[in-house]
């Protein structure tokens, strides 16, 4: 018996090859959905049993690795207005997980400092999220997170990239300080 090919001419192909490469990246896009599920999902278990969400998390983190830093920094990071940073500070402070301080130089300043309890919680939240990246990286056979950290990179706009890593340079450095 004869195979019926039903395979289009070659200008047909060529337009249905054209319009794949057109297509956006569905798959990918939902793997990134549901990786950022997952990847906050430990941390927000544990910040749920405090009556704290995912804002709370990203507060906390960012204090707790730039310590003294300056409410105006932390809203550049966050891209939040004042408004929704303060009902997010508001508790972290009053439950005493967070810091404000006066700035030395200018009063007006307001410094913000992760407390011994802050940082407990926020390396907490860190662990959890660090074995899962170790555990995807054992799963595809790296030895360590630059992979990870290139293409996280990568995904960054180009502009900012720059700025981004300075902060996480200078937050690693201060960590390693404070060991």
């Amino acid at each position: 018996m004869a195979d019926i090919n039903l395979d289009r001419n070659p200008a047909q192909r060529s337009h249905a090859d054209a319009r794949r490469k057109e297509e956006p990246a569905f798959g990918l896009i939902e793997l990134l959905f549901f990786c950022y599920r997952d990847f906050v999902a430990d941390a927000d278990e544990v910040l749920a049993k405090f009556g704290f969400g995912r804002a709370h998390h990203r507060v906390l983190h960012f204090i707790n690795r730039n310590p003294g830093m300056k409410v105006a920094q932390l809203l550049d990071i966050l891209n939040i207005t004042k408004q929704s940073l303060g009902r997010v500070l508001k508790p972290l402070i009053d439950e005493g997980y967070v810091e404000q301080r006066e700035g030395a130089s200018d009063r007006r300043q307001r410094l913000l400092f992760a407390t011994a309890k802050g940082r407990a919680l926020a390396v907490q939240l860190a662990v959890l999220q660090t074995a899962r990246f170790d555990r995807a990286l054992a799963e595809i056979g790296a030895k360590d997170h630059e992979i990870a950290r290139r293409f996280l990179i990568g995904m960054l706009n180009p502009g900012q990239r720059e700025g981004v890593l300075r902060l996480i340079d200078r937050a690693d450095h201060a960590w390693r300080r404070g060991l």
